[in-house]
């Protein structure tokens, strides 16, 4: 019901990759219903992307982080002097202009410089402990350090269960911010119904940051011109459609969460990153998928390692990725089964709780 004293709720997700933005659009949607006014802020390619959801929603101009990954933490590394300079920078800018804006909240998607000391801030990260694949000192260090950052928000919602959570010992560390707050799952297809799917058709989805994103896509575009199901090809790039793929295959670029719903219903079988959103939407839907984590990228190595053995799930390295052996070892594999729904209506009481305090 909604309700009857409007919040200006600024919502901020990180641009690395498209997840942290599609897994705002539940939060959105349920700002929305409640009759509060979210106020979106992030770069020129998130603002579209969530206007073809909500058109006509009010939108900031934010610079994104622009993280590159090469598969190196040594590159990653050499990139946090930069980091850091972005994160003090939106925190000057949202000194600056957050009155000017009348925003009574702040939702932060990973973006640690989006808290204010007069505004109740909360941050969404399922990455309470991050894994650095250094050790146990330099997790503990890298541990030790997020939590600094996490301290300057009022709340940390965590898009994982209390119990038996998705996301492992990531989401549920030995040692825990007193902050936490757990929401349950987040994604933009947790009211629909999954639907029998065609065994040989096979979907690929494919984000996340560069040069990474477009090494897989050569390999896969070069690899699908032997598949002989139904093929669709869906890229989260900027460019559009680089590369040749086989003449039956549909191919769509920045697809909105509507638009990519029918074509993951449809698909027998997914090929994707282990990104933590788009598990979360695959075990909304139910879906069968083969993941190939980004090189390099500890959290979704140790997601893939996680999801492999459970089933519906195949993780493969993308270096030497070899599209037939991956179909024929994934062959074996039962199928997965969507999750309760009430995993997925969690935050709703957690926000609605949130709202009506501000």
């Amino acid at each position: 019901m909604p309700t009857k004293q409007p919040r200006r709720i600024l919502i901020a997700p990180l641009d690395w990759g498209m997840g942290h933005t599609t897994r705002c659009v539940p939060v959105i949607a349920c700002l929305r219903a409640s009759g509060h006014i979210p106020v979106f802020a992030g770069n020129q390619w998130q603002r579209s992307f969530i206007e073809k959801i909500f058109p006509g929603i009010e939108n900031i101009h934010i610079d994104g982080y622009d993280v590159r990954w090469s598969g190196s933490m040594t590159s990653f590394l050499f990139q946090l002097p930069g980091i850091v300079r972005k994160i003090h920078s939106e925190h000057e800018w949202l000194l600056n202009h957050a009155t000017a804006l009348g925003i009574n909240g702040i939702i932060s998607d990973n973006r640690y410089g989006m808290y204010h000391p007069d505004i109740p801030s909360v941050v969404l990260t399922h990455q309470l402990q991050p894994l650095s694949a250094m050790g146990v000192w330099a997790d503990r260090t890298a541990r030790n350090t997020h939590y600094a950052l996490l301290r300057k928000f009022n709340e940390v919602w965590v898009p994982d269960l209390p119990v038996a959570g998705l996301a492992g010992r990531m989401s549920h560390p030995a040692v825990m911010p007193a902050n936490v707050v757990y929401i349950g799952l987040l994604s933009p297809y947790a009211d629909t119904s999954s639907q029998p799917a065609a065994p040989d058709s096979l979907l690929v989805l494919l984000s996340g940051p560069e040069p990474q994103r477009g090494k897989l896509s050569a390999i896969l575009k070069e690899q699908l011109s032997q598949y002989k199901g139904d093929i669709c090809f869906v890229e989260g790039s900027a460019q559009g459609l680089r590369g040749a793929l086989p003449e039956s295959a549909s191919y769509f670029h920045r697809l909105a969460p509507g638009q990519i719903q029918p074509l993951l219903t449809a698909a027998g079988t997914v090929i994707c990153r282990s990104g933590y959103s788009t598990i979360m939407d695959l075990l909304a839907l139910g879906k069968r998928a083969i993941l190939i984590p980004t090189p390099g990228q500890t959290e979704q190595q140790y997601l893939g390692s996680l999801l492999s053995a459970q089933d519906g799930f195949h993780a493969v390295k993308q270096q030497g990725f070899n599209l037939s052996k991956a179909l024929s070892a994934f062959s074996g594999k039962s199928e997965t089964h969507a999750l309760q729904p009430a995993s997925y209506q969690l935050f709703k009481t957690v926000l609605t709780k949130w709202t009506e305090g501000l």
